[in-house]
């Protein structure tokens, strides 16, 4: 049994984690809603097993190695934080639908409001949750894989679907034994579409130091140029 399954639910039900938010970032991270962890810690993508941050350094997108108590300092850089879904949950089996119905008008409205140049959706189950509200979606690109740049814009801005980065969710662990890492500490796709999304934004890459992670060789492969260009 995982510790949060041991705290009593009216111990965390009612808590809300704050967004961290304000106009023009470049990108607005977007999780499906908080985890027990999290909501108990008042922080974002707090889970023990959680790659969240290690991934957001390595990618380069912030220039030193935060964890989540200060996920407060990410509109320094840019770059935001928000749910779907506000409630917090032990897992999704528990979101009804109309949660997420509701979940879609707030975080469209938040999109256009603060206009953030890049909406990365952290995990395809919020990516495949929203594509029926936006209009778009056919049986063919809900099974598809999806990780990666999309063609959808929502007000203006580009979209982009992470791997969930928990080390729990099914997704992460596929792609680990798709590419054959299973041993690395950190599964190299979602490494790079963290990279990626990096160079969607115009992050400048940077050297590994010697002792690095392998992202000290793939970074030099991957054009940002011709990700951008996907999206066109």
């Amino acid at each position: 049994m995982r510790a949060e399954d041991k705290i009593p639910k009216s111990a965390w039900s009612s808590l809300r984690l704050k967004d961290h938010v304000r106009p023009g970032l470049r990108v607005l991270f977007v999780g499906i809603n908080p985890g027990v962890r999290s909501a108990m810690t008042g922080h974002h993508f707090a889970g023990y097993s959680n790659r969240f941050w290690k991934l957001l350094h390595d990618s380069r997108l912030v220039p030193e190695l935060i964890w989540y108590e200060h996920d407060q300092r990410l509109p320094d850089w840019g770059l935001g934080l928000t749910n779907l879904i506000a409630r917090p949950s032990p897992g999704i089996d528990d979101l009804l639908p109309w949660e997420y119905v509701k979940g879609w008008k707030l975080l469209d409205a938040k999109i256009r409001r603060y206009r953030p140049a890049v909406v990365a959706l952290v995990g395809v189950t919020v990516y495949r949750a929203i594509l029926p509200l936006l209009g778009r979606a056919t049986p063919a690109n809900i099974r598809r894989s999806v990780i990666g740049p999309q063609r959808q814009t929502i007000h203006g801005a580009r979209v982009f679907v992470l791997p969930n980065p928990s080390g729990r969710t099914y997704t992460f662990r596929r792609s680990a034994a798709r590419i054959g890492r299973r041993r690395m500490r950190l599964p190299v796709a979602a490494k790079i579409a963290f990279v990626t999304a990096g160079a969607m934004t115009g992050t400048e890459a940077s050297p590994i130091p010697p002792g690095g992670s392998v992202l000290g060789t793939m970074w030099t492969s991957i054009s940002g140029a011709s990700f951008i260009r996907s999206m066109a």
